[in-house]
């Protein structure tokens, strides 16, 4: 019978000693029969399954053009082929038009025979859509794949159960954007073009139904200049809605005061599987974290103006090898994690993230009610309506 293995449960080692020929499949959303998964394949003793794609895709709810989509499939599917593996799938409903060769599998879903469900629901239209984007990516000896998605989409959790009124979110996105993947096998790349493409497709869909706040909630720390990008892309193409992103997360003032309250890692111990994201796994996940196996990483080549670590890496921006600082792909001090600084450490996070939708409510209503009211050129008539 064959097995079906997590991919983005494991740690990068377990990946990097994954036979090449093993069937690697990411899925278009869930609900395909499992037998047929199977034939397609030859009956395979193991099928690693990645993270579904939870839209973008037609019948998702949240559908973006083909071929934008096509060109971010095909950067992951290539990420896996970079890494030696020979038997990476796509699995699509029926009758979609994305053209990946014979890395496509079709198989009937159950989007095609249920009523179509938009996401975010219409009823949510003058909330905060907030957007949990995450990767999946090696997090060195001891954390898993899904670190970053895991982590961002409790956030995201968290913050639309407090403003169940102001926020609503979309499900956690599991691929990013990593230029240093190279180094480490099990490390996607979606692309940084066809990334930011995707996430402004995203919102134009949510625009063209009525959405005018989105918050763009990154868990990655490679996501973030792209959605700096897609942010600025959007507020020239929509000029009436207001959307933003951020830092991660601990990032703001307030945040950042409670990160240093209970961190013992000095300058240098937060970055990447480290003090910080090994306490939030150890709370959210404890099962997918190997203490026994952490390797703390502390020998970034730091300089006055370029360190590493989770809110400060000083005036200079490059993007040198990874595996020049890290031999297991952790950056920090993974050893100083406990599950009781990481729920303290999520609570601080969902409070920040909290305020930042409270914010961004205010500054869209401000906003609008001074548009209304003829400000400058908002009193022209070529500008009344306009989105």
């Amino acid at each position: 019978m064959t097995e079906f293995l997590a991919f983005d449960e494991l740690a990068w080692p377990a990946v990097d000693q994954l036979p090449r020929d093993i069937p690697l499949v990411i899925p278009l959303g869930t609900g395909y029969s499992k037998t047929r998964l199977v034939d397609c394949l030859g009956h395979p003793d193991v099928i690693g399954i990645l993270p579904e794609i939870p839209y973008g895709w037609r019948g998702s709810g949240l559908a973006v053009p083909e071929r934008i989509l096509q060109t971010l499939l095909v950067n992951l599917l290539d990420s896996l082929a970079e890494d030696g593996f020979s038997n990476v799938k796509c699995l699509c409903p029926q009758d979609m038009g994305i053209d990946l060769g014979s890395r496509k599998i079709v198989l009937p879903h159950t989007s095609q025979y249920q009523p179509h469900i938009p996401l975010p629901d219409m009823e949510d239209s003058g909330k905060v859509v907030v957007i949990p984007i995450g990767h999946t990516e090696q997090h060195g000896f001891h954390l898993p794949l899904s670190t970053d998605t895991l982590i961002i989409g409790s956030i995201a959790n968290g913050v639309t159960k407090q403003l169940p009124l102001l926020a609503c979110n979309l499900p956690a996105w599991p691929y990013g954007v990593s230029t240093h993947r190279q180094a480490f096998a099990g490390t996607l790349n979606a692309g940084g073009r066809a990334f930011e493409d995707f996430w402004l497709a995203v919102l134009d869909a949510l625009v063209a139904r009525g959405f005018d706040r989105m918050y763009l909630l990154s868990g990655h720390g490679g996501n973030c200049s792209f959605l700096h990008n897609v942010v600025k892309y959007a507020g020239e193409r929509h000029r009436r809605i207001f959307c933003a992103t951020s830092w991660l997360y601990l990032s703001d003032s307030h945040g950042a005061e409670i990160l240093d309250q209970y961190r013992q890692s000095p300058i240098g111990g937060m970055g990447h599987a480290c003090e910080l994201e090994t306490s939030l796994i150890l709370h959210l996940r404890r099962d997918l974290v190997e203490m026994d196996k952490v390797v703390d990483e502390t020998n970034f080549i730091a300089t006055p103006n370029y360190y590493m670590d989770w809110n400060e890496g000083g005036a200079l921006i490059a993007n040198p090898p990874w595996d020049d600082d890290s031999i297991t792909g952790a950056y920090g001090a993974g050893s100083l994690a406990t599950a009781e600084k990481g729920k303290i450490w999520l609570e601080a996070a969902i409070q920040e993230k909290s305020a930042h939708v409270m914010e961004i409510y205010e500054q869209h209503q401000r906003r609008e009610e001074r548009r209304n009211s003829g400000y400058g050129r908002w009193g022209r008539a070529s500008h009344q309506g306009s989105r």
